[in-house]
């Protein structure tokens, strides 16, 4: 079962929860051409399901795997019609939890990454730690290689500051994750590599649990 051990955020073992059969392939809403969800211009999707829970959680109707409604291909091709103007940075994907949607956005991220090579990225937020993702589900694994950027870790409310860029608490990293693959260890995202100082560190979770 699920355990709360850190600052009352539900957090699960490796491979408890999985998406592949938690995912009611259910989006709570798309903003295109917004300036909130990453650097430049995005497409911003955010999915419904969340079991975190995480206490002062800003989409908390989103944390049910029903809220919204359903995804549609009418929706998709909508999206990746959107990415293609000239000024989009990317697609962002948001939650609920993105990494529990995975039966939605691997295929989605796959299409994205055939229409535009590199041109466009993909940012992605999660309640799970760069640590645990990595050693987490298959499907995890594979949405996470397929994206560009990662903001993780859960929001903690007593680690909240108004002023900081994408995430919430002081514990969220941004982080660059083909720079991660290729060091072997986390790298943050440029415009944060200056920020580390100030930086309020995470609990360490709890080392991977098969």
């Amino acid at each position: 079962m699920p355990h709360l051990d850190i600052d009352g955020i539900t957090q699960p073992a490796t491979g408890e929860w999985d998406g592949r059969t938690l995912s009611a392939g259910y989006v709570a809403d798309y903003k295109p051409f917004n300036f909130v969800d990453g650097e430049g211009v995005r497409c911003s999707l955010y999915v419904s399901g969340c079991p975190f829970k995480c206490p002062g959680c800003y989409n908390e109707a989103a944390q049910s795997f029903r809220y919204g409604a359903p995804y549609t291909q009418e929706l998709e091709e909508r999206i990746l019609a959107d990415l293609a103007q000239p000024y989009v940075a990317g697609l962002s994907l948001v939650g609920g939890e993105p990494f529990l949607a995975t039966p939605t956005l691997i295929p989605l991220v796959r299409r994205v990454k055939e229409s535009f090579g590199g041109d466009k990225s993909v940012w992605i937020w999660s309640g799970f730690t760069y640590e645990q993702l990595t050693h987490d589900t298959e499907d995890k694994q594979e949405l996470l290689s397929l994206s560009d950027v990662l903001v993780d870790g859960p929001f903690i409310k007593q680690l909240y500051h108004h002023d900081l860029a994408f995430r919430g608490s002081s514990n969220q990293r941004i982080i660059d994750l083909a720079l991660s693959r290729a060091q072997g260890e986390v790298v943050l995202w440029e415009s944060e590599r200056r920020d580390t100082e100030d930086r309020v560190p995470f609990l360490n979770p709890a080392p991977p649990r098969s």
